[in-house]
């Protein structure tokens, strides 16, 4: 209800907006947070480390995911001294046929790595569909590409 002021003649109401309750309630609240701010502990993220093999494997199979979602099998021979060779050829596939390609790249020998490459522009969806077919398809050594940032 509004506050009725008498001044002279007669009775006439405040149209005004009272701000002190609202500072009053602002300052407790930013002495509450000035308090609590330095007891609480920062959150601490344990990001997974990237170890180091025993063996470098004899051969690699690379999958390279391409702007246009466009998918590319190579097979990488790395030789004795950690060196990869240049690829033996790389071959167009569709999803469904990358499986199938993996499979034979491997000549049965499944603890073969298979790495994917991918373009930053592509969804991630599509990476994540190449790796669900090729854990359905019963490739045990699946691995991300990644390129350090300078």
């Amino acid at each position: 209800m509004p506050a009725l002021v008498s001044r002279g003649r007669g009775r006439r109401t405040i149209n005004e907006i009272n701000m002190v309750p609202f500072i009053d309630v602002m300052l407790v609240l930013l002495i509450i947070f000035m308090v609590t701010a330095p007891l609480i502990a920062p959150s601490v993220i344990d990001l997974p480390s990237m170890g180091r093999a025993n063996k470098t494997p004899d051969s690699v199979i690379r999958i390279v995911v391409n702007k246009d979602e466009s998918l590319a099998l190579s097979l990488t021979q790395i030789s004795a001294k950690g060196e990869a060779t240049p690829p033996l050829g790389a071959q167009a596939l569709a999803l469904g046929e990358v499986a199938k390609a993996v499979l034979k790249a491997q000549n049965g020998v499944a603890a073969t790595p298979v790495v994917i490459s991918a373009d930053r522009s592509v969804k991630y969806e599509i990476v994540v569909k190449l790796m669900d077919t090729l854990q359905r398809a019963g490739v045990q050594r699946v691995g991300l590409s990644v390129q350090l940032a300078p």
